[in-house]
């Protein structure tokens, strides 16, 4: 049992040595994580970073693919496209002096995913895994009205739920964004609720810009604004907007617009679980073990959804 004045989450990682954190959910995830990398680094932790990639990774060069469906990105990378995270933020560690490889994986099913999670984890000797989602569809059950878009995060789930690590746990930060895609937050209370009562939920913790790790996260997502100005993250835009003490109808980008938003405190708070839990509460998390493309985990979801009554969304009565 953690004492009060302890933070769960690095408790977990207290005895690991090499530790990956890896973005769940594609595009700029891998951002979300920054607060726990850094402090992971800070405490003179190996920390090797990656990300579920949607940039068009099949143009890199062979020497750049550490195996099969997971390329080594860094800040030198060929510059084939504009709209590439990892290299972004391969760029943005490099300034600060960080070691500054981005490793991405390709956008496909749970057994190709999981060979290439497989093989990252083999080559650096990882023992603990920490999986970060930027918002909360994560934890989505599967019978919900909306699951926001849960495809990628429940692979990535999926493929790490079948690899032997001494700590897989699972951090979704970034509370309320995803109701822009659906989902009700009051069902989100609830299922953290289930995983409490399961044992697999280990509290939150905030980022705050008076933290050393929380100021970099600002300034990291600033710097991912400037170089990806057409398509800047929503997510992290939000989330370092809340950690600034913007409130309410804050607009950050174009690609909001028209769109009311609710940047508040609570995007701030880091929600911490064990993975293993999370996988259990899944119920459809059998039916996308066999995939290998993301189209099969798309079409495996909606004939379960076919299946089921949905739990109405839930409000939140404050």
């Amino acid at each position: 049992m953690t004492a009060f004045h302890a933070n769960p989450l690095f408790a977990c990682l207290e005895s690991a040595e090499r530790i990956l954190v890896a973005g769940a959910g594609g595009g700029f995830d891998i951002y979300a994580g920054l607060p726990v990398a850094l402090s992971l680094l800070h405490q003179g932790k190996d920390v090797r970073l990656a990300n579920l990639s949607f940039s068009a990774l099949e143009g890199l060069p062979l020497d750049a693919w550490l195996a099969p469906d997971v390329a080594v990105i860094t800040p030198q990378t060929a510059l084939h496209q504009a709209y590439f995270p990892e290299r972004t933020l391969a760029q943005w560690l490099d300034l600060h002096h960080y070691p500054s490889t981005v490793h991405a994986f390709t956008r496909v099913g749970v057994q190709p995913l999981r060979a290439a999670y497989r093989a990252l984890i083999e080559r650096y000797d990882i023992d603990a895994v920490v999986l970060v989602d930027g918002g909360t569809d994560i934890l989505m059950r599967g019978d919900e009205t909306g699951l926001g878009t849960p495809e990628e995060d429940l692979t990535s789930v999926a493929a790490l739920a079948g690899i032997d690590v001494p700590e897989r746990l699972v951090v979704s930060v970034g509370f309320g964004i995803d109701a822009y895609h659906g989902v009700s937050h009051g069902l989100v209370l609830e299922n953290m609720a289930a995983l409490e009562r399961d044992g697999a939920c280990l509290g939150a913790f905030s980022v705050s810009r008076t933290t050393r790790e929380g100021a970099l996260f600002v300034d990291a997502v600033t710097h991912a604004q400037k170089y990806t100005p057409e398509h800047p993250s929503i997510v992290n835009g939000s989330i370092a907007a809340a950690v600034q003490g913007a409130f309410g109808d804050v607009q950050f980008t174009s690609r909001t617009r028209g769109s009311e938003l609710f940047i508040n405190p609570l995007m701030t708070l880091c929600f911490a679980f064990e993975l293993d839990g999370l996988a259990r509460n899944c119920l459809y998390l059998d039916r996308i073990e066999n995939t290998h493309l993301m189209r099969q985990v798309s079409g495996a979801i909606e004939l379960f959804r076919e299946e089921i009554s949905p739990r109405p969304p839930r409000r939140i009565p404050h």
